[in-house]
């Protein structure tokens, strides 16, 4: 995770950031105290990243890299405001002796836009991430790769419009997929939760889930009442400052995955 203390929204890369909106980074960093708080409470160990002054969206520690066995994939941004964060990734995982610690060739914006699930991982794109970054990621991460099309400017990260419940489950937003990639994920996870356009604009599938208990944004109800019926015990959390820079409880959190 990042510490928000150079949160602000002074650009514009996706359809949430509106600089004529005032934040709050005094509110950003409490509602962020509250999820690493929790996530301690839960038993997980957190680790931190330094924040880096000009670098607001550094809070958003899922797109700096995709880390699975050990191997750390760190992202290559987009959008030039953010470029300047894949040094702080790629040292602090050089300081840390990841065996296997790169840089991606082409564009990918780490865990925003790919999700590992059991085995496999499944790859965004569309918005953020080039298609040409699957190969690469099947091959640095050792994981089989299934690319799924973004198609809605509101989903602009896979981890926007789809999250991980366990090895074996997700829930998603079948509307933010291409019509192709709804058919891959219908055929993949016959049994996945089906999120409405309500708890998508709520950032309801920006979630992280330990295999029993998800953590997301309290004001998904209704998902949280799905999950709940599916065995698995939904915590809200309210971390709204942060969705007026796009981001939510998924954003926030990037999952390290040891050898």
């Amino acid at each position: 995770m990042c510490r928000p203390t150079h949160f602000t929204v002074d650009y514009s890369i996706n359809p949430w950031m509106d600089p004529a909106k005032p934040t709050d980074t005094d509110n950003a960093i409490a509602q962020w105290e509250q999820l690493h708080a929790l996530f301690q409470r839960l038993g997980h160990t957190v680790e931190v990243i330094e924040p880096v002054a000009g670098l607001p969206d550094m809070v958003f520690a899922a797109n700096g890299a995709t880390v699975v066995d050990g191997r750390a994939l760190v992202a290559r941004f987009r959008h030039r405001q953010r470029q300047d964060e894949a040094p702080a990734y790629l040292a602090w995982f050089r300081e840390r002796g990841y065996p296997v610690v790169r840089q991606a060739e082409f564009t990918n914006e780490g865990e925003g836009d790919y999700l590992v699930v059991g085995e496999r991982i499944l790859a965004g794109t569309g918005f953020r991430t080039d298609r040409r970054a699957h190969a690469e990621a099947e091959r640095v991460l050792g994981r089989p790769v299934v690319t799924l099309e973004l198609v809605d400017p509101r989903y602009y990260h896979l981890d926007t419009a789809l999250a991980v419940l366990s090895e074996t489950e997700i829930m998603y937003y079948p509307g933010a997929f291409s019509a192709e990639s709804r058919a891959t994920l219908q055929r993949l996870y016959p049994r996945a939760v089906l999120a409405t356009p309500e708890d998508a604009a709520v950032f309801g599938m920006n979630a992280v889930s330990d295999g029993r208990r998800v953590v997301l944004p309290e004001a998904a109800v209704a998902l949280a009442e799905r999950l709940r019926e599916r065995g698995f015990e939904p915590i809200g959390i309210d971390i709204t400052e942060l969705l007026k820079a796009g981001g939510s409880v998924k954003c926030c959190t990037l999952e390290l995955r040891p050898a």
